[in-house]
């Protein structure tokens, strides 16, 4: 080993390992099972973890460590210098587990650290579809900024993403990878092997690793803790049923350790196998189910509203969905297989929304009827119709300080209901924007 020190290993009040022991033995939580601490824990000889957003997994060998993932650009300080605590040895080699900007933003950091200290430059490993996407996020940068602001809003002191001021969505001093692979690869770092699995799932770039020499397998965000993000409805395509299958094909190796980029690490080959096997039947559940609706000939409201995951699954600690939710699944599962066609044929070329909007509240009786109609429907717990009157109201007349004030209340209540991030986000940005234009702000 190189420049090897004694590891002083800052104070976590409950290791990651034994609160998801504790969780999954039991099925109960009473305790954040994603945290961002900023600290390092050895998790086994030879192997840390620095828990952020998101986490980085590093192992020693023999010629240096070998990292998976480098959390995001505001992280990436905190991340290094935590691991600095751990081991001095110089970092070998990163590990994207796939492209998203808080498992690649922090490299810049890593990077920073092995030329102030006389490092040679990391090799950085990841699939070859990651490349694409950085200039796909070099293209749309805008765009991301302004979802991401409106996803993680609620949330950004808490994960430091960077989601409101920054300019940059990918910051310049992000690595690209060195060493691309299309399928398969395996690198043998100081006597460990990483032998490194494609797998399309949350993202097309992502991949898993098996680490036989620790029996891990390193899995990004194909765990994460919370119900698969497998249908944000801000972001590009995701794959429901090839992310079961990456999970099943994990299961087989039996392995010992498991090592997500959110959540906790999992220990034991029996709990390592029950969180990939429930998280596996729930992504199969909706896909067997939409398909079949959709060779049966539903339309794509039908499937919405009929197709969910069973209770007592969904309820489980490393299952709720707290940050995406079947129902976004089912949407991204006919995108997918069916296009962007809902078998509404109204809608293959319908009129201006303002255009429909317009009319509807004519014949409503106005923009007041329409407003005090959505109040009714709300207060009576339709919140799904509230919304939709109240967007009608507002798309008539766009300047109505009226029909913004009850946008902003009805949305609020909305927001208050859900329970994942990416709805209350949305919704949460609905009321703020009509709150900035009933107060004369917008």
């Amino acid at each position: 080993m190189i420049g090897k020190i004694q590891k002083r290993l800052p104070i976590v009040t409950v290791s990651p390992v034994e609160l998801s022991s504790r969780v999954i033995d039991s099925g109960e939580h009473d305790e954040a099972v994603n945290r961002v601490t900023d600290q390092v824990c050895e998790l086994a000889d030879g192997i840390s973890i620095v828990e952020s957003f998101s986490h980085v997994i590093s192992f020693e060998t023999d010629d240096g460590l070998v990292c998976f993932d480098t959390s995001g650009h505001p992280k990436g300080p905190a991340v290094v210098e935590a691991l600095r605590t751990w081991s001095t040895d110089p970092v070998t080699a990163i590990i994207y587990t796939h492209g998203h900007v808080d498992h690649v933003g922090g490299s810049g950091a890593f990077a920073a650290h092995a030329q102030a200290n006389g490092h040679a430059a990391p090799k950085v490993i990841g699939h070859e579809a990651i490349i694409p996407r950085f200039e796909r996020y070099r293209a749309t940068n805008g765009y991301n900024i302004e979802i991401n602001q409106r996803q993680f809003g609620g949330v950004s002191k808490r994960t430091g993403l960077a989601v409101g001021g920054g300019r940059q969505f990918l910051h310049d001093d992000v690595l690209w990878p060195t060493d691309e692979f299309r399928q398969d690869l395996t690198v043998d770092v100081g006597g460990v092997s990483f032998e490194m699995h494609h797998a399309k799932g949350e993202t097309d770039d992502h991949l898993w690793s098996w680490i036989p020499e620790h029996r891990a397998i390193c899995v990004g965000d194909l765990v994460t803790w919370v119900f698969p993000n497998c249908g944000n409805p801000q972001k590009v395509q995701r794959y429901p049923l090839e992310w079961a299958q990456a999970l099943r094909e994990m299961m087989t190796y039996n392995a010992d350790w498991m090592f997500p980029a959110h959540g906790l690490p999992v220990y034991g080959s029996a709990r390592v196998n029950r969180v990939l096997d429930d998280l596996a039947t729930a992504l199969e559940v909706l896909t067997s189910a939409t398909v079949e609706m959709m060779n049966a000939g539903e339309s794509l409201d039908a499937i919405i509203h009929s197709v969910s995951v069973p209770d007592d699954l969904i309820s489980r600690p490393w299952m709720q969905p707290v940050y995406d939710e079947p129902e976004f699944v089912v949407r991204n599962l006919w995108r997918l297989y069916g296009g962007w066609w809902d078998k509404n044929p109204a809608n293959l070329k319908p009129a201006p929304e303002a255009v429909f909007a317009a009319e509807v509240v004519a014949l409503a009786g106005g923009v007041d009827a329409m407003v005090e109609r959505a109040h009714e429907v709300a207060a009576a717990g339709d919140l799904r119709l509230a919304c939709q009157l109240i967007e009608l109201a507002v798309q008539a007349e766009p300047e109505s300080v009226h029909a913004h004030g009850a946008r902003a209340e009805i949305y609020q209540v909305r927001r208050d209901g859900e329970f994942s991030l990416m709805a209350k986000g949305i919704f949460a940005g609905a009321v703020n924007e009509s709150k900035a234009l009933a107060n004369g702000d917008g």
